[in-house]
């Protein structure tokens, strides 16, 4: 039982996997000898050698066109991405070959990639270094992504990802990276991959979360107790394929849902939970499903992104605007 960082769950899990299993290899720009812009790969070239943990050149299309080659091949190929807005060059292999490769060949063909993605904001960085580009990936079938928040769901969670048949698009929340420390339990039993948890519980309103904003929504949860609001904490964990049993059981209890995320409102994952959470518990419900996120802009200027992020009062103000219906 050790205390880390999300960065240290991420190497140590990244370590595990590659200890485990020989045809793991890690790929993607300063991954080796620097150990990746955030660490997160920090002494796995030194102990693995070159030939598993590889710096690619600057070009993010052939680093995933490469990863589609290997897996083919039998390799489980982790691909790490930068930043998040770097993604795009590589969007047109992901979606276009990494997630219908498995369904145009009848199954036989599979493909186990990985590719993490930094994502969210809150670092103060440059332009493409702050985006949330989740749904474009929930939205393309044969992909299945998810989204850690803490250190103990990042070691377990890249693990069981590496570990499956089905290419992984592998969200990590930046801000996250070196920030609040967890004990970690090597002997613990961790929850299933794709299925969302609650991390705490509540009476009166159900606030739905994940990656960056689970911090957020905690704090929010922990603040409205002064107000005498008792709020349930869902972090969805898997946005693609979605596991709502917690979020409608914990709806059904509370009779209004507030969904927070980073990403822009419109037409973001906030929108596919509310729908879902109406057609389900429609006779529950109090009031209308809310959702709080991004500005509809593109990611501002380091100066100005806490006006575009939202912080425990934009959550709080939706929280509340649920109880005036």
């Amino acid at each position: 039982m050790s205390k880390v960082t999300l960065a240290k769950a991420l190497n140590a899990g990244l370590r595990t996997a590659m200890e485990q299993d020989d045809k793991v290899v890690l790929m993607g720009e300063d991954v080796g000898r620097l150990g990746g812009v955030f660490r997160i790969t920090d002494g796995l070239q030194k102990d693995f050698g070159e030939r598993r943990v590889m710096d690619s050149p600057l070009a993010e299309s052939g680093i995933v066109g490469t990863a589609i080659g290997m897996a083919m091949r039998g390799y489980r190929p982790v691909v790490e991405i930068q930043f998040d807005g770097f993604v795009y060059p590589a969007y047109d292999q992901i979606v276009t070959q990494l997630a219908k490769m498995s369904y145009r060949s009848q199954g036989k063909v599979r493909l186990p990639v990985v590719i993490r993605i930094p994502f969210g904001g809150g670092i103060g960085a440059v332009e493409h270094h702050s985006e949330s580009p989740e749904a474009q990936f929930a939205h393309t079938p044969g992909l299945k992504v998810v989204a850690c928040s803490n250190p103990v769901d990042g070691y377990w969670m890249i693990q069981q990802a590496i570990a499956c048949d089905d290419p992984v698009i592998f969200l990590e929340p930046k801000r996250q990276y070196h920030g609040d420390k967890a004990e970690l339990d090597l002997d613990a039993t961790p929850d299933p991959l794709f299925t969302s948890t609650v991390v705490r519980r509540g009476d009166d309103v159900t606030l739905v979360a994940y990656g960056p904003m689970v911090r957020t929504a905690l704090a929010a949860a922990e603040a409205a107790v002064a107000d005498g609001r008792s709020v349930e904490v869902v972090d969805l964990r898997s946005l693609s394929p979605l596991d709502l049993g917690p979020v409608v059981e914990s709806a059904r209890r509370t009779g209004r849902v507030v969904v927070a995320h980073e990403a822009h409102v419109n037409l973001g994952m906030g929108a596919e939970v509310a729908a879902r959470v109406t057609e389900e518990c429609f006779f529950s419900l109090e009031a209308p499903v809310l959702r709080v996120g991004g500005f509809d802009t593109p990611y501002p200027a380091a100066r100005n992104e806490h006006h575009f992020l939202p912080d425990l009062d934009r959550v709080l103000d939706t929280v509340d605007r649920a109880f005036t219906f």
